[in-house]
């Protein structure tokens, strides 16, 4: 199964840029994972509905959807190496993982989504929301193959 996250715009701070970089290089042993930054529509003020739009034009077809929303499913990293590995068992294509602007997500995206998912009750940085998702899901296939990386 193929993985991929997608978000507007750059990351701003270096340090979680290259905890993408490290991460995601990770996950190449394990699974086809993928980083896909889409450009940001100036127009002016943040715009929930074009974000959104912008977002959900970018996964392919057939794909699952998750919306990383902080009113969205919590799972304990061993819940969430579960839920990957049953869509795994289900034969499903891909994963796209969206995440919002600093404003956060829209509607629409929440009302496409197959899961909304919180990482948790705690507020981060849509920026730092990128790399805590890139390394869950590393986790995620950490334990999936019985590594000690998760202890």
């Amino acid at each position: 199964m193929k993985h991929e996250v997608i978000f507007l715009g750059k990351t701003k701070d270096s340090f979680i840029s290259a905890g993408i970089t490290e991460y995601t290089s990770r996950l190449k042993h394990y699974t086809q994972f993928a980083i896909r930054v889409i450009k940001e529509k100036k127009t002016g003020r943040a715009d929930l509905v074009l974000e959104g739009r912008q977002l959900l034009e970018a996964v392919p077809a057939g794909w699952l959807v998750v919306a990383l929303d902080s009113r969205g499913k919590q799972y304990t990293s061993e819940q969430f190496a579960e839920q990957i590995s049953g869509w795994e068992q289900h034969g499903r294509k891909g994963v796209c993982y969206l995440i919002g602007g600093p404003t956060g997500i829209s509607p629409e995206v929440i009302n496409r989504a197959d899961l909304c998912l919180s990482l948790s009750k705690m507020t981060f940085t849509h920026d730092m929301v990128r790399m805590l998702l890139v390394e869950q899901v590393y986790r995620a296939y950490t334990i999936k193959a019985g590594e000690k990386y998760h202890k």
